[in-house]
């Protein structure tokens, strides 16, 4: 292949494709100095000029200038930045598709359609036979397209035993029980119900998510903590002091006995009823008060000086 030779028309033409990278950078602070000229072909030469762009470091600006057989003038072909060899690049390109990460989907996003997932194998092919097909959809719901495939399965369970809710996470270790012995497990249908299930415990902090067997935490249904004596004070008793009772006294057997009777006195001497204006005294524990016995002061019910009745002998 022969060698291009240079161009004078182009390789003077500095000025020129500094115009035209000041153009596409925007900014003329960005275009440093003359790096020197490449020939590409005949009547084909590229200019470059250092990028002083914050970040470009060894980048530079590239114009390539060209000109017609025998033409005097140089005209501009492209400008752009390329990176030197000793720029600082990014990480190679890699899709979106690929770059994304679980838990990286949000509202309204939705991953391309992967054909050859590994993760899926078809689902149910209808056979031909009408009442066979009708039991698979119908009565199976084998429907779908396609369904997990046993490497599938595999990857879901590693990835599930591994995670906060497998037996190694922090709350399974300080916990009591297993989640295999707790009443609020929903086990899993097919293989991986022998390994895990769906907490359906609103106190527990796995609620709603699929946990281990051997996982655990404080809300298990059978477990429960030790009583602890209260760090409050004891309060004082609170006493009502204006509340009254009242109590019947009881009266003794031989008291009720005696005044049954028709005839029975005054149990006690000292409940005895003074009568016509005379205190009653009780003669055993004070004879003379008997012999001399005290009268009664007057009261307005009976005066002391009553007129002498009217007595007439019977006739």
């Amino acid at each position: 292949m022969p060698t291009a030779t240079k161009d004078a028309v182009l390789g003077s033409a500095v000025e020129l494709a500094r115009e035209a990278a000041v153009e596409v950078a925007e900014n003329p602070d960005h275009v440093g100095e003359h790096l020197g000229a490449v020939t590409e072909s005949d009547r084909l030469v590229s200019h470059r000029f250092a990028c002083t762009a914050p970040g470009y470091r060894g980048w530079h600006w590239t114009v390539t200038l060209a000109r017609v057989p025998r033409g005097r003038s140089a005209s501009v072909c492209e400008a752009v930045l390329l990176p030197g060899d000793d720029a600082v690049l990014p990480q190679a390109w890699v899709p979106w598709a690929e770059r994304l990460r679980p838990g990286d989907i949000g509202p309204g996003d939705v991953l391309p359609f992967s054909p050859d997932d590994p993760r899926l194998v078809p689902g149910y092919v209808p056979t031909g036979d009408e009442e066979e097909d009708r039991v698979a959809i119908e009565e199976l719901a084998l429907a779908r397209v396609r369904v997990l495939s046993p490497e599938g399965r595999d990857r879901a369970a590693d990835r599930w035993y591994a995670s906060t809710h497998g037996p190694t996470a922090p709350a399974a270790l300080a916990a009591a029980a297993p989640c295999g012995s707790c009443g609020f497990l929903v086990r899993l249908s097919g293989s991986l119900g022998t390994v895990f299930g769906v907490c359906a415990n609103e106190w527990s902090p796995d609620d709603g998510k699929v946990v281990s067997v051997d996982h655990g935490c404080g809300a298990h249904s059978e477990t429960d903590v030790e009583p602890q004596p209260s760090e409050w004070p004891a309060p004082a008793p609170s006493i009502d002091e204006l509340d009254v009772e009242v109590v019947a006294r009881a009266v003794p057997d031989d008291a009720a006995a005696a005044g049954s009777g028709d005839d029975a006195g005054p149990a006690d001497a000292s409940d005895a009823v003074a009568t016509d204006g005379e205190l009653a005294v009780d003669a055993e524990s004070d004879p003379d008060a008997a012999a001399d016995p005290v009268t009664a002061p007057p009261t307005d019910a009976e005066p002391t000086d009553r007129p002498e009745a009217d007595t007439q002998p019977e006739q």
